[in-house]
């Protein structure tokens, strides 16, 4: 029996994942975003103010990229940097009311990269599916 790629389940998410990244990468170029500012954006929704590393730790972002990216949200007024005041030596991300407005535009993006990627199930399928991803993830 011969080895196919196919049949292995690493390369087979591997695939899904370049799949869903090109999606979401393509819908953000299109609303003149990137995927970084979605998740920090998103992230800071769900956080609420935060430090920088917070930030990285949760979105999985490497500590010089969120850095970079962070300094880009907040050149465009859609972050605010400040000190923490019970710790002077760390800044505290905050979402302004424009970058809520910005993380409301790429929603979109976002909801038709999920029908895309999920188009070719049906609706108990994708149920199916994605109750196994979230097994998968949690194990």
């Amino acid at each position: 029996m011969p080895n196919r790629l196919e049949d292995k389940p690493t390369w087979l998410v591997n695939q899904l994942y370049l799949r869903a990244h090109r999606l979401l990468t393509d819908g953000f170029s299109q609303a003149g975003s990137r995927g970084y500012h979605y998740r920090l954006l998103a992230a800071l929704e769900e956080l609420g103010p935060t430090s920088q590393a917070e930030l990285g730790r949760a979105t999985g972002i490497d500590r010089s990229d969120v850095v970079a990216a962070v300094n880009e949200l907040v050149d465009d007024g859609y972050l605010q940097r400040g000190v923490d005041a019970e710790d002077r030596r760390r800044n505290v991300i905050t979402m302004t009311r424009r970058g809520a407005r910005r993380l409301a535009e790429l929603e979109p993006a976002v909801a038709d990269a999920q029908v895309r990627l999920l188009a070719p199930l049906n609706r108990a399928e994708r149920a199916q599916f994605l109750a196994l991803l979230r097994k998968l993830v949690e194990a």
